[in-house]
């Protein structure tokens, strides 16, 4: 029986190393993923840059975004000396972009094509490889797409397949609008794991609560957040209790801000600016008395040159202080 299995989504300007390392602060069980990656950018690009990562993101895995099946394996076993624990395909990524490159949610039209991707991705590397893709594209009918798209992939030695249950409309609508206007259809994944009781299947696609995380695992093997687990990153504080029965590494954001600012100041000492770590943590505090004077604090002061530790603990107090002036209210209120 396959293990249940919790993901972050691999989201493009946001899943960089600061984010990945802030939320592992915050779940030490959830599988985290880059940006997707072009083959091209990996080969030829600033390797470091793009693929560095702290050892503290483990388990991790690299997205890749590629149709050539050399280039991809001369990518992952790039990628696999970087020390990443998974290569993945992306299927599903519908931008205009990928659509020119030839690769992402187009390549569910060659089902050909992704299955001999993943052969020569199980061929070059030692790890596990893995591929994210869409129920369909357009007009394709959704129950013969992908169930060609999975035999095709399965027969390559695919060892977990992601699903994010909407179609992706190549023409007509923007990468934004297509996370959010074609319907989902989840009951189409839950066939598909029916259909492929070996396979492991994880479920994507407008997934917000805890609560639907544990529906989901009713019927697929594992759960894949994206938006929610970015904007309201202390979501991911109940995915070790909830999922896997082990206590969260931090209470709640306040410990996960002390316990990440050992990385911030590593970071800060290398150069890098403030702003680019902080701005994956405005989500933090959502709904709490002081959030909103968090959030602006961060967005005004960390852009600023030199900009510091003592910016981010700033921001925080502004939590604090308005926490305790809530509870002295709440306490005289009758």
């Amino acid at each position: 029986m396959t293990e249940k299995f919790f993901t972050v989504a691999p989201m493009m300007d946001w899943t960089d190393r600061h984010c990945r390392a802030f939320h592992r602060v915050l779940s030490r069980r959830a599988r985290l993923y880059t940006e997707m990656v072009t083959t091209g950018a990996v080969i030829f690009g600033p390797r470091e840059r793009l693929l560095g990562f702290d050892p503290s993101e483990h388990p991790v895995a690299v997205q890749l975004g590629g149709s050539d099946p050399q280039e991809l394996a001369k990518a992952a076993r790039i990628c696999a000396d970087f020390g990443y624990d998974e290569i993945n395909l992306n299927v599903g990524c519908p931008s205009d972009r990928v659509q020119n490159g030839r690769f992402g949610a187009c390549l569910m039209q060659e089902p050909g094509l992704v299955g001999d991707c993943v052969a020569a991705l199980k061929a070059a590397v030692a790890l596990p490889v893995t591929v994210k893709c869409r129920i369909g594209v357009d007009d394709q009918d959704t129950e013969v797409a992908l169930d060609r798209l999975t035999e095709a992939v399965v027969a390559a030695g695919c060892d977990e397949l992601t699903v994010h249950a909407r179609k992706a409309w190549l023409q007509g609508l923007s990468p934004k609008e297509n996370r959010d206007i074609p319907p989902l259809d989840y009951p189409r994944v839950y066939r598909l794991k029916q259909a492929r009781p070996d396979l492991p299947v994880a479920i994507n696609g407008g997934i917000k609560t805890m609560a639907e995380v544990h529906e989901h695992l009713r019927h697929v093997d594992g759960v894949m957040l994206g938006r929610v687990a970015y904007q309201e990153p202390e979501i991911l504080l109940q995915v070790d209790p909830e999922l896997y029965g082990e206590a969260a590494p931090v209470a709640d954001g306040f410990e996960a801000i002390a316990a990440y600012e050992p990385y911030v100041a590593a970071r800060l000492a290398e150069g890098e600016r403030l702003h680019s770590i902080t701005r994956h943590m405005l989500g933090l505090f959502t709904g709490r008395p002081g959030a909103r004077a968090y959030r602006r604090h961060l967005a005004t002061e960390a852009v600023k040159p030199g900009a510091g530790l003592e910016t981010l603990r700033e921001a925080v107090a502004q939590v604090s202080r308005a926490m305790a002036r809530h509870a002295v209210l709440e306490e005289a209120s009758p």
